[in-house]
């Protein structure tokens, strides 16, 4: 996309550079960096390019967004888990809304949805079955499909209490087949695993609200995703790497590039040092990397050696459905560890899709790399952390898609006014 606009301004002498590219340019994300191109023009020079983006970005509504391909995906509050994880490795999506079954036809979007199921939050119900809380419950064991319900075992906090060396002995051997075949699994549904909610059923934009608004909450109050609603429905669903997306799309508009050739530590990148970056050993269990996920409110983890700081590895919660999906290729596992995950899942990639994404591998860039050269990797390779390292490949810390997006925009004084006073929305794996 860039060599293209770069192409079509260079061959233009007659000051219309911006109305034809707008009129060739087939993405409607570069169309919507066009009317951002046209709004930063007119801003003061004597403006910051934060400031200028600020005003940008709070005079186009969201309406102007692009719709997401997935933005009409949607399944019913009865259905199953199993179904769940199937709906969401089809359309390679993360989380999709709960329509309650009960709703009437003339239902308002507040009374049409329940909320919104995740891979978080399926990850959490697979933690609970692996906890051997016996005061709790009996989870399936290897050798037989029998269930009985299931209860959340906490630290009396409200946490997710540790798992114990016994309890993370039951992810050897077949614990995700028997798992996966018990009824608990197919019977339980997506309202089952409905957790509490600050809004009801989730916090939603309508179609008049700026971007500026939806920036913010993608990355300041770290929503991974804002639905934007109609009188009864959802019209479409504003996510980071869909804003990623945008941004790569621009690349070599005036805007864009104010910041993008920018070295990342000219701008403050990366925001979490190596000291900060949650890890997860190569010979600790993979429901320890998925349980650190969700305590610490992170989609992603490294996988490092155990001696020495060097990470062979990438874990996101994305990889929770090769748990689910593909349990079989766990079967001849004694113990089900980070390493063994990575290899596995690689494996299941090469066989079900014909190659391997560099999904689960480590993504790296360097501290003097360019942030365009970072939104450009991230697009295109599909993935929402990038990992900095040195000359020795040692870790120095991690950029994900909301701290990009946080370097483009700042809240206004009283912007929200006191809706978010004291709490900031849980950041969801």
């Amino acid at each position: 996309m860039e060599v293209q606009l770069r192409a079509r301004m260079e061959k233009n002498d007659d000051g219309d550079e911006k109305e034809r590219i707008a009129m060739e340019c087939s993405s409607p994300e570069a169309k919507l960096g066009i009317r951002v191109e046209d709004l930063w023009d007119n801003q003061e020079p004597q403006l910051s390019p934060t400031d200028k983006l600020n005003v940008c970005f709070e005079s186009i509504p969201v309406s102007s967004f692009p719709l997401a391909s997935a933005s009409q995906v949607e399944i019913r509050s009865d259905c199953s888990l199993a179904e769940a994880v199937r709906i969401l490795s089809q359309h390679k999506i993360l989380s999709v809304p709960v329509v309650d079954v009960e709703a009437s036809d003339d239902a308002t979007w507040m009374e049409r949805y329940i909320g919104i199921v995740e891979f978080a939050g399926i990850a959490v119900w697979i933690l609970h079955q692996s906890e051997d809380d016996e005061s709790n419950r009996v989870i399936p064991s290897p050798e037989s499909n029998s269930s009985v319900a299931a209860f959340t075992a906490n630290d009396g906090n409200g946490n997710q209490a540790s798992m114990s060396p016994r309890s993370a002995a039951m992810t050897s051997g077949n614990f995700f087949g028997a798992l996966t075949a018990s009824e608990l699994y197919k019977k339980t549904t997506v309202r089952d695993i409905s957790g509490t909610f600050r809004w009801a059923p989730f916090l939603a934009l309508q179609d008049t609200n700026s971007m500026l608004t939806v920036l913010l909450l993608l990355s300041k109050y770290k929503m991974k995703s804002v639905p934007v609603v109609g009188k009864a429905k959802i019209e479409n669903i504003i996510t980071q790497s869909a804003v990623i997306h945008m941004l790569a799309e621009c690349a070599g508009l005036h805007w864009f590039e104010s910041f993008g050739t920018k070295k990342l530590t000219e701008i403050g990148l990366p925001l979490m040092s190596s000291t900060q970056v949650v890890k997860v050993y190569e010979d600790e269990s993979v429901l320890q990397a998925f349980r650190l996920m969700r305590l610490k409110g992170i989609g992603g983890i490294p996988v490092v050696e155990r001696h020495g700081a060097k990470a062979v590895g990438n874990i996101s919660v994305r990889d929770i459905q090769f748990l689910l999906t593909a349990p079989e290729i766990y079967k001849d596992c004694r113990s089900i560890t980070a390493k063994d995950f990575l290899l596995a899942s690689k494996k299941c990639r090469e066989e079900h899709e014909g190659s391997t994404p560099l999904v689960s591998g480590m993504i790296t860039c360097r501290k003097d790399d360019t942030l365009k050269n970072v939104i450009l990797t991230l697009d295109s390779l599909k993935i929402h952390r990038i990992y900095v390292v040195d000359e020795s490949e040692g870790l120095e810390g991690v950029i994900t898609l909301r701290d990009i997006i946080s370097r483009l925009v700042h809240e206004p004084r009283n912007y929200f006014g006191d809706f978010f006073d004291g709490f900031i929305p849980n950041c969801r794996v």
